[in-house]
This record gives structure tokens, sequence and C-alpha cells, in this order.
């Protein structure tokens, strides 16, 4: 975290200390977007926080029939383990603290699945917006774009957020999933 700021700092100290080329060439032009708002608001991130919603559905569904069943197998336990003798008792504890610990990687499992299913579908999606704000970038003559939601912005103009053109362009360019 702390490596962004000083990477974003770096950069602002640079492109100040650059002043000199900059001079020549004109003036320096900053903006900033918004990319978490970008990756919910455009049709396709829309759709694809659809499809996570139902992946986390159907694997919660999962969690919650194994923890059901380990339940199940606690409250039989505990209704049989004062008339077990103590080498069956042990066992039925071992049995649980298996079962536990199995539902726990499966917790962990279905978590990374998740995780790197999330990531693949919105690195597509930011890698369009990436290209589209490259475009935006030099049509309109900024020198440097930020992203504000990684928190690095602590105050800028309105006028400098192109958040707006980016969804817009990118609905218009990927509307559905397909390249117009």
């Amino acid at each position: 975290m702390m490596s962004k700021y000083l990477i974003t700092g770096g950069v602002i100290v640079l492109l100040m200390f650059s002043g000199v080329a900059f001079a020549q060439s004109g003036k320096i032009k900053i903006g900033y977007v918004d990319m978490q708002r970008v990756l919910n608001e455009v049709e396709d991130g829309a759709k694809a926080k659809d499809k996570l919603k139902r992946e986390f559905n159907e694997k919660q569904a999962q969690l919650d029939k194994k923890q059901e069943e380990l339940k199940k197998k606690k409250e039989d336990y505990d209704k049989q383990s004062l008339v077990l003798k103590e080498d069956a008792r042990r066992q039925k504890q071992q049995e649980l603290q298996q079962d536990f610990i199995e539902l726990q990687q499966l917790y962990a499992k279905l978590q990374r699945e998740l995780s790197e299913n999330e990531l693949g579908l919105t690195k597509d999606i930011f890698d369009k917006a990436q290209a589209i704000i490259a475009e935006i970038a030099q049509k309109d003559g900024f020198t440097l774009v930020l992203d504000k939601a990684e928190g690095r912005i602590l105050y800028a103009q309105p006028s400098m957020d192109i958040t707006n053109e980016v969804i817009r362009k990118y609905n218009e360019r990927y509307s559905g999933g397909k390249n117009k």
C-alpha cells in the first residue's frame, strides 16, 4: 500500500522537476478515472458481477450442505458420547475433527476459486478500459491519468474526471461483449 503512494508521489515529483521539458511542449494536463466505478458500471461489468454472484451462491450452497452434515454428525456424537466406549468416542472425535478440517479446506478452496474467477473476469474489462483511457488521454492531450479507485487522489477538479467518457466509450465499443 505504501509503495503505491511512493510510486504516485515519485511520478508527480518527476513531472514537477521535468517542467522544463513540458514548458517547451505545452501545459501539463492530468486526469483521473475511477476504475472501480468503470468495472461496476460498464455492461460487461454488470454481467461479470451477476456471474460471480451465481458462482458464489452455488459455492455457498455447497458449503452450507457440508456444514449441515457436520452439524448433524456432531449432534449424533453428542447423543451417543455418554454410552460409547472410550475408544469409540475417541474415534468419533477424530472423525469430527477430520471433517471439520476438510470443511475448512473446502472453504479455502472455494474462496480461491472465486478470487481467481473474479480476477479473470475483471482483467479483460480492465484491459479494454485501459486501452480506451489511453485513446482518450492521447486525444484530449492528458499528460497523466491516475486511478481514483486506488485512493491516491486526495483532491481533483471534477473537470479532470474522465470516468463517464470511459464508461460511455467502453459500452459503445464492447456492448454485449462484441467488438463493434
